[in-house]
């Protein structure tokens, strides 16, 4: 029995394009430049970070983060950001009785952006929250805290193969796998994604109907 579902982030609700935008700017290329260099890092299943450090070697993404939010030019999450099925999806799951949380490699300023949304979840938190990230066993250890339910009564959703899918059924949650992101796409059909995912999905709405059951007419 599934008693709680949990929410990747980036790639899974929100579209990080303008996102990756604002690292453009800010390091003063143009976006296909980050783009291109996000898409490369990926294949090289290397951390996405690195494609800022390609542009500008050394980079320390904490600090240069706090240099952004002193310049006005910080974090931001909108309405705007997330991606068109979000919302029904986990109004969905949460009318059909399922706990549903968001908790992804973030900032702790980005837990609040995200709260200030009021999405229709009981819980969010990030990683810079908890002092621990994804795929480290110590995040999903306070995923499986936080979450109702043993182990295997929480699904995690998320659009990476490693840092999601692989990291949470190793600490004994079941998966699903969202096929959209570059992560998403590049991994979806790959033979590791096939034997560790329980789920494959192009949108979020699938979720209700193989979580709660077909909805009757």
């Amino acid at each position: 029995m599934i008693r709680a579902v949990v929410f990747d982030i980036g790639e899974t609700l929100l579209d990080d394009t303008r996102e990756w935008g604002a690292w453009a700017d800010w390091l003063g290329v143009p976006p296909h430049t980050v783009s291109a260099l996000v898409g490369a890092v990926t294949a090289l299943g290397r951390d996405n970070a690195e494609a800022l450090r390609l542009i500008r070697p050394g980079l320390d993404l904490v600090r240069e983060r706090q240099a952004r939010e002193a310049a006005g030019r910080g974090e931001r999450i909108a309405e705007a950001d997330l991606y068109p099925d979000v919302r029904p999806a986990l109004a969905a799951l949460r009318a059909g009785g399922l706990w549903v949380g968001v908790a992804g490699n973030q900032t702790a300023r980005a837990a609040e952006l995200l709260r200030a949304l009021d999405l229709p979840v009981d819980a969010v938190a990030t990683s810079g929250e908890w002092s621990a990230a994804k795929p480290e066993p110590a995040f999903f250890e306070r995923l499986v805290a936080w979450a109702p339910g043993a182990p295997e009564e929480i699904v995690y959703v998320g659009d990476h193969r490693d840092n999601d899918v692989l990291a949470a059924r190793a600490a004994g949650l079941r998966t699903a796998l969202i096929r959209r992101g570059p992560w998403g796409y590049l991994w979806a059909d790959d033979e590791v994604s096939a034997r560790a995912a329980d789920w494959r999905i192009d949108r979020l709405t699938e979720l209700p109907d193989l979580l709660l059951g077909p909805s009757k007419p």
